[in-house]
Parts: structure tokens; C-alpha cells; sequence
């Protein structure tokens, strides 16, 4: 397996501009001054990933009151991320990377191993982009499960 570009804590967190669900064009540099958290999944409405956006869902809140917003990045259309922000009632952005380049930059896409096969894919992931635009946290390969209490224990911390 070879190792694609993987960002750091330190790291300058690569800019982006993409469309969200509803066609609005959302980018890193909207959130200068505050953190936010940008995690990677997959595809949208399959069981991990709406797993993890509902567990993101149910924690904005919490999330908020540390005054951390949260931002989806799929490689799905924005119509499908409209239909699955309806289906779950989802309460932050979703944007489209179609191309997967934001999700290169960040180092989200690329080889991973999808049960004991080697496959180029949306590598799971999230980041912790702090105010000033540098990661403060980087995750890669995260399991959807239990992942935003994993996340909040580490900033605990």
C-alpha cells in the first residue's frame, strides 16, 4: 500500500470552496475565526455514514457550545445530499466534491483496504480546523461508531 499525503497537527488546512444540498457554494474560509470540524465519508444514506452524520447531528449542540462547527464532505451530488439531509433531519453543511480533490488535499481519498482488499476510496476521516485555519486534529480511518464522543474525549483531554 502506498502512503498518499496525510496532514498533521500544524498543518495549514488546505482551502476549499464546493457546493453544499442546496446548491450554495461553502467554503474554509467562510469559518475564518472559529473552529470547525470537516470530516470525510463515503457515500451518503449507506448504514456507517448516516451513522456518523446522525451521531454529529445529535451532537452539534454539544459541539456548538465549544464553539466548533461541523462540515460534511461526500463525493455525492448535491441532490443526493439534499435527500439525505432530509432523511435524517441533518443540522450543518453538506457539501459535493465529485472530483475528490479536497478530499486528496486533505488526504481523505486514495488506497485503503475495504475487507482485506486493497481499493482507491473515501478514506474516513476528520479534521479539527482551529481559528487561525491550521489542523488541530487530524483522524484517519475513523470507525463511524462511537466517533464523535471519541472526538470530544481528545479535546477533553
Amino acid at each position: 500500500m502506498t502512503d498518499q499525503q496525510r496532514l498533521e497537527v500544524g498543518d495549514t488546512a488546505p482551502a476549499f470552496s464546493l457546493s453544499d444540498d442546496q446548491g450554495n457554494t461553502v467554503s474554509l474560509s467562510d469559518f475564518a475565526g472559529q473552529q470547525v470540524l470537516v470530516y470525510f465519508y463515503p457515500r451518503a444514506n449507506t448504514p456507517g455514514c448516516t451513522k456518523e452524520a446522525c451521531d454529529f447531528r445529535d451532537s452539534l449542540e454539544e459541539l456548538n457550545d465549544r464553539r466548533i462547527a461541523v462540515v460534511g464532505i461526500s463525493p455525492d451530488t448535491p441532490e443526493k445530499l439534499a435527500t439525505f439531509r432530509a432523511d435524517h433531519d441533518l443540522n450543518f453543511p453538506l457539501l459535493s466534491d465529485p472530483d475528490k480533490e479536497v478530499m486528496t488535499a486533505y488526504g481523505a481519498f486514495g488506497e485503503k483496504k475495504n475487507y482485506g482488499k486493497v481499493v482507491q476510496g473515501v478514506i474516513r476521516s476528520t479534521f479539527l480546523v482551529d481559528a487561525e485555519g491550521t489542523i488541530a486534529l487530524a483522524k484517519y480511518n475513523v470507525k463511524a461508531t462511537g466517533h464523535v464522543a471519541r472526538i470530544s474525549k481528545e479535546l477533553d483531554a
